[in-house]
């Protein structure tokens, strides 16, 4: 309650929540530009609400208040699309800032496009579909994921090393031969359009050019 008090003063009306029910009830009846999770909470933890409200809207801004400060707990936080985790005892100043930073980098994230035109295909990044007007594929995520960050890399080289992490989160044989593998689908889906061509940089990565 001192927290919400704090954060109405300083002009972030929030909505309190005793639960992660009570929490993902509220989110699914009205519109929230920010979510500030505790993690040990009833009926529902963080981690579990994180996961139903990122299905929802995987581009909602989500920071973790929680006193687990193991490693394995921060990561699980990030893994679930968390973009900031602060650990108790906390200045509330200091969250203040911190929740003023992540709101400046989703605003800017959400000025950067969401649709590429490829060819003749048309990206539609946040609903991992690409269309050419006369065929319609559903990407799985991890093929979006990796086509986007191509298409925001366009025209330059994708590093293998910054795919690896952005995505499989770690450097590894087997996940460079699975990143392979996606490579290889992707081709396949623009094989019949001569104007995109994904090409290999030897011992660097990938790039993405249209003509």
């Amino acid at each position: 309650m001192i927290l919400k008090a704090f954060l109405d003063s300083k002009g972030f009306p929030t909505t309190l929540c005793q639960n992660g029910t009570e929490a993902l009830q509220a989110f699914n009846s009205q519109d929230f530009d920010f979510c500030l999770f505790d993690v040990m909470m009833p009926e529902k933890d963080g981690f579990t609400l994180a996961k139903e409200i990122k299905k929802n809207n995987p581009f909602v801004p989500l920071v973790f208040l929680t006193a687990k400060k193991e490693q394995e707990d921060i990561l699980e936080g990030f893994r679930i699309g968390a973009d900031d985790y602060v650990t108790k005892p906390f200045s509330m100043d200091e969250l203040l800032m911190r929740i003023q930073a992540v709101s400046r980098r989703c605003a800017f994230v959400k000025s950067e496009p969401t649709t590429y035109q490829l060819g003749e295909f048309t990206f539609d990044a946040p609903r991992h579909v690409l269309t050419n007007g006369k065929e319609t594929k559903k990407l799985t995520s991890k093929e979006a994921d990796l086509l986007l960050l191509l298409c925001e890399n366009m025209g330059s080289t994708l590093e293998r090393a910054v795919a690896l992490k952005q995505i499989w989160e770690e450097e590894s044989y087997l996940n460079a031969r699975s990143m392979d593998v996606y490579i290889t689908k992707l081709r396949k889906f623009f094989k019949d359009d001569p104007g995109v061509e994904i090409i290999n940089v030897h011992g660097v990565g990938f790039k993405l050019v249209t003509k």
